[in-house]
């Protein structure tokens, strides 16, 4: 996405993007009325339940015959996917009315498929897992849980070219080589446990650098890569080795963005760049460049407190991460020691 471009997009995101939902627990009735006021051309539609009965839609948007499936929250505590998400309804609207050539695209060349929140019963108690405590993102070929059965259901029907899986990763992870927080991290999943390049697995990484070549204009060294084990039983390592190239994104940590309020803007620019790409190529070969992008690292903590004195009467750093846990419907976080000894390799977003 060229310069000229991004800084349109980001007047227009100070404006319009979706104020309505902020914070780390976003709901069902959060974005409820807002899916039933889309406008024409969305096409809004209950998907299936999730197992407490909650009700999952989708969205459906153009006509075109490349095929391209988003969805967020299968981790019910992961929510940034699900409010970038919502700011590109917003942007996408706009674009309609102002009749843009990107609209004319989109619209023409694609058609879409957008379940904004698999997992509402995860996201009701902020956990990772669904209410029979089923990681959906572990659950690809069991298939143990309704909302994996919908998920896959929906899959199989539409026949995606391209799956945008997008979940929330941990404070912990950095850039590997900076003290720099891993903001937005992707993965273009394995297929086999040899990571074999397949051509899917290339296009997929191509998509991711387009994408990438975005974000580093807006945050440069803050955009990571996962490491890429193969999980046999991964949503993304399935899809992807079913032929449906999946591309991962995870968001993560920004400074004083515990909110992940920014995080979210970051998500929406990699979403609209990643679309703008698929939009515009018919072949997607270059990839190499995904490789240039940087490991995550684990080096990173919400506090450490440094030299600490412990009982022993001994100077040792001490390591604390924020948890976070639902009380009176209202959610709650809370630091908890995870570390203790020399931590002189690892940094910190507030140190003492």
């Amino acid at each position: 996405m060229k310069k000229d471009r991004i800084e349109h997009i980001d007047t227009w995101y100070q404006h319009s993007s979706e104020k309505s939902l902020v914070g780390r627990r976003i709901l069902l009735q959060d974005i409820e009325p807002l899916l039933l006021n889309l406008p024409s051309p969305f096409k809004v539609s209950k998907a299936g339940s999730s197992e407490m009965g909650k009700d999952i839609y989708n969205v459906t948007l153009g006509h075109g015959p490349k095929r391209i499936l988003l969805w967020t929250q299968m981790h019910g505590n992961e929510s940034t996917g699900t409010k970038a998400l919502f700011d590109l309804f917003n942007y996408l609207k706009d674009q309609f009315i102002a009749n843009s050539d990107f609209a004319k695209d989109l619209i023409n060349k694609c058609t879409l498929v957008f379940i904004p929140m698999l997992n509402p019963d995860g996201s009701e108690a902020f956990t990772r897992v669904n209410s029979k405590q089923v990681d959906l993102n572990r659950d690809a070929v069991d298939q143990q849980a309704v909302e994996s059965k919908l998920l896959r259901s929906i899959l199989d029907n539409f026949k995606p070219h391209f799956c945008f899986n997008l979940h929330d990763q941990r404070t912990i992870f950095n850039v590997e080589g900076f003290k720099n927080p891993a903001t937005i991290s992707f993965l273009a999943p394995s297929e086999d446990e040899e990571r074999t390049l397949t051509t899917g697995r290339k296009e997929t990484m191509a998509a991711i650098v387009a994408m990438n070549n975005t974000l580093q204009q807006l945050i440069p060294n803050h955009v990571g890569r996962y490491t890429d084990e193969f999980y046999p039983t991964a949503t993304g390592d399935n899809f992807q080795k079913l032929g449906h190239n999946t591309i991962l994104i995870e968001a993560g940590h920004y400074p004083n963005d515990y909110d992940r309020d920014l995080v979210r803007k970051f998500n929406f620019y990699a979403l609209v760049s990643g679309l703008e790409y698929l939009i515009v190529n018919d072949k997607y070969t270059h990839y190499q460049p995904y490789f240039d992008i940087p490991n995550n690292g684990k080096q990173n903590y919400d506090l450490i407190i440094r030299n600490f004195l412990d009982d022993k009467n001994q100077k040792v750093d001490v390591a604390f991460q924020y948890e976070y846990e639902v009380v009176n419907n209202q959610l709650i976080s809370k630091l908890v020691e995870y570390d203790r000894g020399d931590l002189s390799s690892f940094y910190a977003y507030q140190e003492f």
